[in-house]
């Protein structure tokens, strides 16, 4: 296959992930803080049965759609879109989840390194842009494998229920 041939969409294999469509059509980029997922967390109202840990600040939660296993989210506990627009307290609480978190995954997971960021706005990447949150995903040697480049698929070696079961045994010892 020339390089030109890979470019093309038709030849491209597909992962289908259906559970996706209703959040893109749905929800992706317009949530306020009655309908805000983090905002639900914060709260104690979310479900999803994600938190791993919180201060009175912010708290950790594992990314309902990761990268790779182990993704944390650092989030506000107030529903604030910029990182300029965070108290002292707030930001001070998501540096030191940031260091917990590492050290926590690290244990957990045998993380070799993290890639960290914030996607902050729409037009930046931040599917929940109107709600601050910090990404930590843990890296490993080699573990952006050929399934990416060649099947186009990731494999994630574990359930998030998993992980977050490992995460709440470790966190804070």
């Amino acid at each position: 296959m020339d390089q030109q041939d890979s470019l093309d969409p038709s030849n491209v294999e597909r992962l289908w992930a259906p559970h996706r469509a209703d959040y893109l059509d749905n929800e992706a980029g317009t949530f306020n803080q009655d309908n805000c997922p983090f905002c639900l967390e914060a709260n104690g109202e979310s479900d999803q049965q994600l938190l791993i840990h919180r201060t009175e600040h912010a708290f950790v939660v594992l990314n309902k759609f990761p990268y790779s296993t182990g993704h944390l989210l650092i989030c506000t506990n107030r529903h604030v879109a910029l990182y300029d627009e965070l108290t002292v307290q707030e930001s001070d609480e998501i540096s030191l989840l940031t260091k917990q978190a590492m050290i926590c995954l690290r244990k957990v997971t045998s993380a070799q390194g993290f890639n960290i960021g914030m996607n902050q706005g729409a037009v930046s990447g931040a599917g929940i842009a109107g709600h601050l949150h910090q990404h930590v995903v843990p890296r490993w040697p080699a573990d952006s494998n050929f399934m990416p480049i060649i099947a186009h698929t990731k494999v994630m070696p574990e359930l998030l229920s998993e992980t977050r079961f490992k995460l709440l045994e470790i966190w804070g010892k």
